[in-house]
């Protein structure tokens, strides 16, 4: 009877829905010609808890409607009842396979409120971790992508080289995921010692594996029937619907932030865009696999002229009194205890800062009221850009194929909804 009763609410609500939306499907629905389909909000294929809500002609897509907002966690209203400083921690939950890359933006982003400069060691380890980050990232990706389509063994292979940049995060901040160490002003410390010899053991490491898994995927007959033309969108479409990082590169659009508008020293390093020209799920492939190479080169540089000097800017406003003063100096613990409890006052204006995140372009939009809290905070996020043209995307396509696609995008729900 409680089954029944269940089933009964979920038919309910469902036409509920479709009422709702019904001016986003076609007339064939009403008349029952077509199928109505949910996918997910609890579907693995959906990488998250989004709810797609298909429309099929037989097993053929007519519509694919992104239902979102399972995931809305309010981080935007719930920073802004922090300090600049506590805020910081909420920055990691958004992308949660972007938390480096989500604190480097939001820390850029109050540097420029508070014309704070970074020291160039800060600035090194910033883009090193960021795009360590970005490989970790792609990681998962990968693994989860070709679990979606074609092979489960890649899964496991990705996951295997990810645990060893989680063990550098670990490294260096005590966490593997939510670290938390982009600061604004610099970074939380200097990087340990062993972080050197971790990071260039990984930079050797990683170069062949990449091979395996292109000798897996990349001319496997089963990989592109299920990626070569699929769920294509040209460059001009692609722009008109907002969408960058990968997803846009792979159809032909060279716009990179790291080298359109160069954050934190990028312009000093030198690596390439990738790009692909056919916009289907296989281009989108190609276009991260050469970017994890990429992202090698940059780390091995910046590596390699890593500069000595401190890590956090000498502004005593942000940053916090050495640890070796607290002990003897009362002006540093008043110092220490104000920062940490009361925190820093930013001027009244308003900033955007945004940089290359894994998926796309992340941006901050921030204003400063003249207090300790952020008056406003606003997340441009590429996973909901994105995901916007699914039903473009997905059209005329099997049902089957709706799973490599949204794999393709590369979306996060944190990233979504926030």
């Amino acid at each position: 009877m409680a089954s029944a009763t269940q089933a009964d609410q979920e038919h309910r609500l469902l036409e509920a829905t479709v009422d709702e939306l019904k001016h986003l499907f076609s007339p064939r629905a009403e008349t029952g010609e077509t199928v109505l389909l949910n996918m997910g909000p609890q579907h693995p294929s959906t990488h998250g808890v989004l709810r797609v809500m298909a429309e099929l002609d037989g097993e053929i897509v007519v519509n694919a409607v992104p239902d979102i907002g399972y995931l809305h966690t309010g981080i935007e209203k719930n920073m802004e009842s922090k300090t600049y400083l506590k805020a910081l921690v909420m920055t990691d939950r958004i992308d949660y396979l972007n938390t480096i890359g989500n604190n480097f933006v939001y820390c850029l982003a109050v540097e420029k409120l508070l014309g704070v400069d970074v020291p160039p060691r800060a600035q090194a380890l910033r883009v090193i971790l960021a795009e360590l980050q970005r490989i970790a990232s792609h990681l998962v990706w990968l693994g989860t992508h070709s679990a979606d389509i074609a092979s489960q063994s890649v899964l496991f292979y990705c996951f295997r080289e990810r645990e060893k940049l989680m063990a550098i995060h670990e490294l260096i901040s005590g966490q593997r995921m939510m670290t938390s160490y982009i600061r604004p002003g610099g970074v939380w410390r200097d990087v340990p010692a062993g972080f050197e010899e971790a990071v260039k053991d990984f930079l050797a490491y990683l170069p062949g594996k990449l091979d395996d898994y292109e000798d897996l995927l990349t001319n496997n007959p089963i990989w592109l029937d299920r990626t070569k033309h699929i769920g294509v969108i040209d460059g001009p479409t692609a722009l008109a619907w907002g969408l960058s990082g990968p997803s846009l590169r792979g159809s032909g659009v060279n716009f990179d932030l790291r080298k359109a508008m160069p954050y934190s020293g990028y312009e000093q390093y030198d690596f390439n865009v990738p790009l692909a020209y056919n916009g289907d799920v296989y281009d989108r492939y190609c276009v991260r696999m050469q970017e994890f190479r990429e992202s090698l080169k940059i780390v091995e540089q910046a590596l390699r002229k890593l500069p000595k000097g401190p890590v956090m800017t000498s502004n005593r406003k942000v940053a916090p009194p050495p640890r070796s003063e607290l002990g003897h100096s009362m002006e540093a613990l008043i110092h220490h205890f104000k920062l940490w409890t009361e925190g820093f006052s930013a001027p009244v204006g308003q900033v955007y800062q945004a940089i290359e995140s894994p998926r796309g372009e992340l941006g901050v939009f921030l204003a400063g009221n003249g207090g300790p809290h952020p008056h406003r905070v606003h997340w441009r996020t590429p996973s909901f850009a994105n995901l916007q043209p699914l039903n473009l995307l997905a059209a005329k396509h099997y049902v089957a194929d709706v799973v490599g696609i949204i794999g393709s995008i590369d979306i996060v729900l944190g990233d979504v909804d926030r």
